[in-house]
């Protein structure tokens, strides 16, 4: 209700009326055209692997997002999540859809909130994403990944620690379709979003994509 009740201000130069103005919009970091295959890291030319995820088991077929998890988009994520800005929901899919083609999939999930900061928030944003991108890629969304066991959060641990952060934390349904897309709010190191995916797979799924609003981008 927050973003409701607030004057709408945009979150980039002030300007009222708008939430984010067409010109902020303009500024955010995209990734660009050029990206790694299978995680959508951006990188000088076409690769399959890049030294992102070469070496790593992953359990998705690619990762795309729209925006770099970088400088004004931080504080985009941030008033999302930790503000109740609901609002940006609809702002991040039309972005999403701008930069990421429908996925070949029967439906959308989510990656499933931690129960303690789902209930603090009030909300989920990567749910509240998926609904939007369901309704503009004419997708259903099910709740087909849950958490089995709580995780502290993921911030400020390292690639390893987060993979152990959240290995075997999440289970699927019994039988999930085939092809799934799996949505989430930031892609970082892809560590949740790959234990979602291999839960999904364990449970019987062929294939799965994953899609972000923004992912974060390391120098080359």
């Amino acid at each position: 209700m927050l973003d409701l009740l607030l004057p709408q201000r945009c979150l980039g130069c002030g300007a009222g009326g708008t939430i984010l103005c067409v010109g902020c919009v303009a500024t955010l970091p995209r990734l660009g055209s050029t990206l790694c295959e299978r995680c959508g890291a951006p990188t000088a030319w076409p690769v399959r692997r890049c030294r992102e995820c070469a070496g790593r088991r992953l359990a998705f077929g690619s990762a795309r997002a729209a925006v770099a998890y970088d400088g004004a988009v931080r504080g985009v994520v941030a008033a999302w999540k930790e503000r109740g800005l609901r609002r940006l929901a609809a702002l991040a899919a039309e972005l999403v859809v701008e930069a990421v083609p429908r996925p070949d999939v029967l439906v959308l999930c989510f990656v499933p909130p931690d129960r303690d900061r789902s209930l603090e928030r009030g909300h989920h944003p990567a749910e509240r994403l998926a609904c939007e991108l369901g309704r503009r890629w004419e997708l259903p969304v099910e709740r087909l990944v849950r958490r089995i066991r709580p995780t502290p959060p993921q911030r400020g641990l390292g690639l390893a620690d987060r993979r152990r952060n959240v290995a075997d934390a999440f289970a699927a349904a019994a039988k999930p379709p085939s092809a799934v897309g799996v949505v989430d709010d930031v892609y970082t190191s892809g560590a949740t979003a790959n234990a979602a995916a291999s839960a999904l797979r364990k449970a019987g799924a062929r294939r799965v994509e994953v899609v972000t609003f923004a992912r974060a981008v390391r120098l080359r």
